[in-house]
């Protein structure tokens, strides 16, 4: 998962090499965490790459930008732009995509008005975030001592880099107790998300997740999960949802753009289901793979080829195609 260290890194607005993309010490994102970022992928197709609901990802970006005062020239088309050109100077098939809007260098006291705002498109080649083989045989997670934000502290809707602090804390217990990821609570004591995905539960063929109100991050990923089971003819539900449920669930499964559709096959120590990817999830999850591979027809326009030709076809979508936010 390291970094090859060579290609192109999108700086405001310029392309600059891999060694050459600094930031200086006294910027404020480094003291302050005032910075918001985005999570995205682009998946080698028959087509040729494209980027996986690219325009969501960047209206979620504006958003937490305009939640933390932070305000950029760049509209979310040209973000968009921006990505896809820094793709082609890469030459990348498929990769992970990180844009970054932050605050820079010209003060360090708490108020963060006065820094410049800048923005940062990386790009590295990622594959399954907890391992190939946890798509089929699933991971291993605990329920995590420490809980999500609480309700007006840290905006929960914004995808902030101050907020993964508490991620790293819920991540390093997990793997310091010999887990692969963990499930933490919301301030109430009812679920609320991994450490950075978002948390399915199957029971009686119906879905269950946290709504927005238990301090998670709403997914990209999460959304088109349920729009996909819905279609497939689930019924899927948000609300609060107790902790027990974890351990009397017929399935479990993570998503998330970095752990796509992956299944969980025990929670402390106890066994979900039959220990194995359930029927629900193994649909779900072949499904999804299917459209963001282009398998099949892109029948929600999801996906923005990055070829220039490709681009101009995805702007004319059928009239049959479903709106994404």
């Amino acid at each position: 998962m390291g970094f090859a260290g060579t290609g192109k890194i999108w700086m405001n607005g310029s392309l600059v090499d891999w060694a050459d993309a600094n930031i200086h010490l006294s910027s404020h994102v480094i003291h302050y965490g005032s910075g918001v970022f985005e999570g995205a992928r682009c998946y080698d197709t028959e087509r040729g790459p494209a980027c996986f609901r690219l325009d969501a990802h960047m209206r979620r970006l504006v958003d937490s930008a305009k939640i933390y005062r932070m305000e950029q020239a760049l509209s979310r088309k040209q973000l968009e732009d921006a990505v896809v050109d820094t793709i082609r100077a890469n030459g990348f098939r498929a990769c992970y995509i990180r844009p970054l809007i932050y605050r820079g260098s010209e003060t360090l006291g708490v108020n963060p008005l006065p820094c410049p705002v800048d923005t940062a498109i990386m790009l590295w080649e990622w594959d399954t975030y907890l391992g190939e083989d946890a798509l089929a045989r699933g991971v291993d997670v605990c329920v995590s001592s420490w809980a999500r934000l609480a309700p007006n502290t840290l905006p929960a809707l914004a995808k902030s880099t101050a907020n993964y602090a508490n991620a790293q804390l819920i991540k390093m217990e997990s793997v310091a107790n010999g887990y692969d990821e963990a499930i933490a609570l919301d301030p109430e004591g009812t679920l609320s998300e991994g450490s950075g995905q978002n948390l399915f539960i199957v029971r009686d063929n119906t879905l269950y997740t946290p709504s927005v109100a238990s301090s998670i991050l709403p997914g990209i990923t999460r959304d088109s999960i349920m729009t996909i089971a819905r279609d497939l003819g689930f019924t899927v539900v948000e609300q609060a949802i107790p902790r027990e449920l974890l351990y009397i669930a017929d399935e479990l499964f993570f998503v998330g753009t970095a752990v796509e559709v992956t299944p969980i096959r025990s929670v402390d120590k106890i066994v979900v289901g039959q220990g194995t990817r359930g029927p629900v999830t193994e649909a779900i999850q072949r499904t999804y793979f299917d459209i963001v591979n282009g398998r099949v027809p892109d029948q929600y326009g999801w996906l923005r080829l990055v070829d220039a030709d490709a681009a101009t076809e995805h702007h004319a979508k059928p009239a049959t195609a479903k709106a994404t936010g």
